[in-house]
């Protein structure tokens, strides 16, 4: 807790009982307490708060300031009007707003007016302490991350740092935020994280399906009208051999015809986390009225958006280890390195899925808020812009590389999943458009721009992370360490 205290921030901390808040300055003097971490058997941490022999978890909710004494003065805030003609919400919780996609949607909410709170139990940074990695972009501390963003634009971004598994914290946060909106990036997001061993599935299912549970009994009892938006994964609906349709499918069985539920086939442990997940929120808008968008994403690439642009404390991390690395980041920064691409299997149709670029996940992000359901609705909308092979992805930064001087090999390695090599994919994306998604298509000038990223970062790779240790078929009872 060292470094969460040393940051000089207005930092208030509630319990259910006896909410009160203390100025920071970096002496121990300011705090009426004893920080501690409390460490359960499962791999994540929830702060405490310790008073002689009583224990408590409390929120701890953070508003940085600036790290100028002069900061700009913030513009008044302009909302687009939602397809209803009515102002969109302007409260937005985001949840997981220290990860990847949470915080670049963070920076882009705020700088697009929304009142924005962080709610993270900054675990994703113990998953690279306990495994052995780390981000190939030089990532700040989320307080310097804010009170940077506070500086550069004059918004303030509110922190929760807590666990929502933990019911009483997010309660606090709840009612101390009052969210209108709630995006919900707050799992575990990586399939081979969830079959490295034992104790990996069994967090994964409780942290992603428990978490969840917890917002919707929040967004239930202290906030009824929030709109849910969660992140699902186009992975839930595996690779039938039919087109996959957003969310729901009209079927005719005999003689009879009706609209339900897309079926799901998850390939993973993390898979089987996010439906349930929407089996729980479908369920809850069905019995409570609550208004839900699942946002079925796809494979995520790039680094960049205008936010995280702004400064190089504001930067995004990257992952390209084999755990928590998309495809093609991985491939840019193999290729940067001079490590041949790690195409797995055949990498032919059978490993086709859809893609998107980081800006417009934030977009779309924008986009359901901006329009959100009704009460009582579930919505699904695909979240990809483009499908592309395996193959394909390596065919395009080889071409690119090569632009670059690059010697670019692709090798064939044994697929550590299990999946069809080969099957029909065609999943259908139409809703966001609608909406008004205008899309960064995948680009010559975007894939060099990535590859010259990487190869400005290129000291940071440690290639012993870039093979695939994670065997679907392997996974066993006995915890895996990461040896020194």
């Amino acid at each position: 807790m060292a470094h969460l205290l040393s940051t000089s921030c207005s930092l208030k901390i509630t319990s259910g009982r006896n909410p009160y808040s203390k100025q920071l300055n970096g002496s121990s003097n300011a705090v009426p307490a004893i920080f501690s971490l409390k460490t359960s058997n499962l791999p994540f941490r929830s702060f405490v708060v310790q008073r002689g022999k009583r224990q408590r978890i409390c929120t701890v909710h953070a508003t940085t300031l600036p790290l100028d004494q002069e900061t700009p003065t913030q513009p008044g805030s302009i909302y687009h009007q939602n397809s209803n003609g009515s102002s969109p919400p302007k409260r937005v919780m985001v949840i997981g707003g220290d990860g990847y996609c949470g915080w670049a949607t963070a920076l882009h909410l705020s700088n697009k007016n929304y009142e924005v709170a962080i709610v993270d139990s900054l675990v994703r940074r113990l998953f690279d302490h306990q495994l052995g990695l780390d981000s190939l972009t030089p990532i700040s501390s989320i307080h310097t991350r804010i009170r940077r963003w506070t500086s550069l634009t004059g918004k303030s971004i509110q922190l929760y740092i807590g666990d929502i598994c933990d019911f009483e914290f997010l309660s606090e946060s709840f009612k101390s935020f009052e969210p209108d909106a709630v995006v919900h990036f707050g799992e575990q997001r990586s399939a081979p994280y969830s079959m490295i061993d034992r104790s990996r599935a069994v967090f994964t299912q409780h942290n992603n399906v428990i978490g969840t549970l917890n917002v919707l009994f929040a967004i239930k009892e202290f906030r009824e009208q929030c709109h849910l938006v969660k992140l699902g994964t186009m992975g839930e609906y595996g690779t039938p051999n039919i087109d996959i349709e957003e969310g729901y499918i009209t079927i005719t069985h005999n003689g009879r015809t009706d609209t339900l539920p897309y079926p799901k086939q998850a390939s993973s442990f993390y898979h089987l986390s996010k439906v349930h997940d929407s089996n729980n929120i479908a369920f809850t808008c069905k019995a409570w009225g609550i208004k839900a968008t699942d946002l079925n994403q796809g494979v995520v690439y790039g680094v960049k958006t205008d936010e995280t642009e702004m400064h190089e404390e504001l930067c995004n991390r990257l992952d390209y280890d084999a755990v928590f690395g998309t495809a093609l980041n991985r491939f840019c920064v193999q290729a940067a390195v001079g490590h041949p691409l790690t195409v797995y299997g055949k990498g032919g149709q059978g490993l086709t899925r859809g893609y998107l670029d980081i800006r417009d996940t934030v977009q779309c992000v924008e986009l359901a808020i901006a329009n959100p359901a009704q009460r009582g609705e579930f919505r699904v909308f695909n979240q990809f812009t483009e499908q592309f092979s395996v193959n394909e992805l390596a065919s395009l930064v080889t071409k690119a590389g090569k632009k670059l001087g690059l010697d670019v090999q692709t090798i064939s390695v044994p697929n550590p999943r299990v999946e069809a090599e080969e099957h029909y994919y065609n999943a259908k994306h139409t809703k966001l458009v609608e909406l008004g998604l205008k899309p960064h298509l995948l680009s010559d000038s975007l894939l060099d721009s990535l590859l010259n990223f990487a190869i400005k970062f290129e000291d940071r790779v440690d290639t012993k992370q870039i093979m695939p240790s994670v065997s679907w078929r392997k996974i066993g009872v006995k915890q895996k360490t990461v040896s020194a």
